[in-house]
């Protein structure tokens, strides 16, 4: 795992909601923790769903928080291709629009397979990033194109 920049640096009050969490084969729990600290220092509120999360726990998340700017998963034992396979249908039944990001190692062994990042793009992932500092500049990226597009609210009484 690469170093996280310090978060002082670039706090946004109210930088938006985040739905984290592992894939259902993986029990790392230190960069979890690390990355769920990290967003936070953000002004990222955090629904983190912790280690071994299978795929229906991210959508009963995102049920409950259909405001999130996204779902982001981590996988370090390199079997998410197997743990994300009903993402893509899943997706769909709970009319997910928030974009599906993961990150972590993506293949067993030291060498990622030819392909596997159409496979994973192929069951519903959105976005693969390499690392904690990528997925915090994406989501503060995001997060300033959903503010972008909302529409302007005027008092009731309007200006004079």
């Amino acid at each position: 795992m690469s170093k996280l920049p310090p978060t002082h640096a670039a706090i946004v009050p109210d930088a938006g909601k985040v739905i984290l969490g592992v894939a259902a084969s993986d029990a790392h729990a230190v960069a979890n923790h690390l990355i769920a600290h990290y967003l936070r220092g953000l002004g990222f509120q955090v629904i983190n769903l912790g280690v071994c999360t299978p795929v229906s726990e991210f959508m009963g998340a995102y049920d409950e928080h259909r405001d999130a700017l996204a779902i982001a998963i981590g996988s370090m034992n390199g079997h998410a291709l197997q743990d994300l396979r009903e993402l893509k249908l899943l997706k769909q039944r709970h009319q997910v629009r928030c974009p599906v990001i993961l990150g972590g190692n993506l293949s067993v062994g030291s060498r990622k397979r030819d392909g596997l990042e159409a496979d994973l793009q192929e069951v519903g992932v959105t976005m693969i990033l390499e690392s904690p500092e990528q997925l915090g500049q994406h989501l503060l990226r995001l997060r300033d194109q959903q503010r972008a597009a909302a529409p302007i609210r005027v008092a009731a009484g309007g200006a004079r």
